[in-house]
């Protein structure tokens, strides 16, 4: 029960800087909305270049966060020497693939479709090493159950990345009309979109001289039999990252090859802005999995670990439901977050979000292979997810155009939860509280098919019927899962 409290704990510290930095975040879209039309595609292509990003990152990691949680905890392994032989071999390798990239920038940019900004790539390129090599410290603080330095410096890049582009977006610009001789020395108008990655490099090298800290204090190793050891565990959760990056991004670098329209980036700025709104789930799931990560590893050789497994599920459901009805329900108000020519793509709002909840269930379940070192199964469960999220984009996004993306993801992750779940019932079985489960599922559907019903009877009469709707599912919530609250009050008196 205290590793519970334990997770509980760090998962608000971390829900907390991750909700409150997306929130802060979310600030850039309707920025970014109002400053780049959705005809002009300039969204598009930031939705565009930063889906490459995430790709690539998860390749230059290769799955080495996980592997550092793994062989910190492994008895008999050096926790310092496994930190600080994978620190060596991701900066080895992020170093390589920047002087890659920029050694073939020119025919790079052209097969991608920025011939004309080979610079997005180039630096963009340089922000994705840096990234890569980042991640490893920040692993190693969630680790050192630092969760609050973790959060300021994910935080700190937020708010430095929010204010640097308030300047180049909206205060410079204005001083620029006025004053164009002396803030052309600052600002080029001409530069755009571009400004989207110039600032986000910038931010990216101040987090990493706050990291610095986070290279001392230990002794320095490079072990190579121990890198072969992590990388014989490691390339399994490449294979299975890249197919799971790719399930969630797969979508917005195909749909400029695939769709037949002639507003190709001006459609994928359309679907990428509204699926922003639903990225609350990921919000979640993100502050989830940072502290869920290091439980489950550290409560592995406890007697009542599948229980604590169980038990976290049972509420990931239930909090992720009760977001979805929240979004959904005050849809109307938090379509602003856009600006209005971007609305006509809210219709993927609950699609994308059920996929981001289909997500997170495959994420709990896939500690079973990681746990008993079976990770090659986790491969072949995200491969097989983003054949089928591929195969909706491919074959149907020529016909139906993003609403294809939106429910490829859900067939992609759907496909992916159900094969781990099934495997794993056979490999590490846990009793997950599946009755429960489908049963808050189900009435989570009527009250959301009830809260489409609604929206015929106006704005306001909807938003006060959906309000009541979600009330009813709290208090069903309070009701079956037997909340103490006579004595959390008794407690705070």
């Amino acid at each position: 029960m205290a590793g519970l409290k334990s997770l509980a704990k760090d998962t608000v510290i971390y829900g907390l800087s991750s909700i409150v930095g997306r929130f802060l975040n979310y600030l850039l879209v309707p920025l970014y909305t109002a400053k780049m039309s959705a005809e002009s595609g300039g969204y598009g292509i930031v939705t565009n270049v930063y889906s490459y990003t995430a790709l690539l990152l998860v390749i230059l990691v290769y799955g080495m966060e996980t592997t550092f949680f793994r062989y910190s905890n492994k008895e008999g392994e050096n926790p310092d020497k496994a930190y600080s032989t994978i620190l060596t071999s991701v900066g080895f390798t992020s170093l390589i693939f920047i002087t890659l990239v920029l050694a073939f920038i020119s025919p790079l940019s052209s097969a991608l479709g920025y011939a004309e900004h080979p610079e997005y790539i180039g630096v963009m390129a340089v922000v994705v090493a840096m990234d890569a090599f980042q991640s490893i410290p920040f692993a190693y603080l969630r680790q050192q159950k630092r969760a609050v330095k973790f959060a300021l410096l994910k935080l700190l890049f937020i708010v430095l990345n929010i204010g640097l582009n308030l300047l180049f977006f909206i205060v410079l610009p204005e001083l620029y009309r006025n004053h164009p001789d002396f803030i052309s020395r600052f600002y080029d108008p001409t530069i755009g979109v571009g400004y989207v990655f110039y600032l986000n490099l910038v931010c990216t090298s101040i987090i990493m001289l706050c990291l610095i800290p986070e290279f001392r204090g230990f002794k320095w190793y490079f072990d190579s039999k121990l890198l072969r050891r992590m990388l014989s565990y490691s390339m399994p959760i490449l294979l299975l990252g890249i197919a799971g990056i790719l399930n969630q991004t797969a979508d917005k670098i195909l749909f400029p090859f695939i769709y037949h329209g002639i507003d190709a980036k001006a459609q994928l700025g359309i679907y990428g802005a509204a699926s922003k709104i639903a990225m609350i789930m990921a919000m979640i799931l993100q502050a989830f999995r940072y502290a869920y990560e290091p439980f489950v590893f550290g409560k592995s050789r406890d007697k009542d670990s599948k229980e604590s497994y169980a038990t976290a599920m049972r509420y990931f459901i239930i909090f992720t439901l009760l977001a979805f009805l929240i979004v959904t329900g005050y849809l109307d108000i938090i379509k602003y977050i856009i600006a209005p020519d971007y609305w006509e793509g809210l219709k993927v709002v609950p699609i994308v979000m059920a996929a981001e909840i289909m997500m997170g269930v495959y994420f709990n379940l896939s500690f079973w292979y990681k746990l008993t070192d079976q990770t090659m199964w986790g491969a072949v469960f995200s491969g097989i997810g983003c054949a089928v999220l591929i195969a909706v984009n491919v074959i149907f996004v020529p016909i139906y155009g993003y609403m294809a993306c939106a429910w490829g993801g859900v067939a992609g992750y759907g496909s992916a939860m159900l094969l781990s779940y099934v495997i794993g019932q056979k490999k590490f079985p846990i009793a997950y509280p599946i009755r429960a489960i489908a049963g808050y599922t189900v009435i989570t559907a009527v009250i959301f098919i009830a809260m489409e019903l609604a929206k015929s009877t106006g704005t306001w009469t909807q938003l006060m019927i959906n309000t009541v709707l979600i009330f009813i599912f709290i208090a069903i919530i309070i009701k079956c899962e037997k909340f103490p609250f006579r004595k959390l009050l008794q407690r705070l008196h």
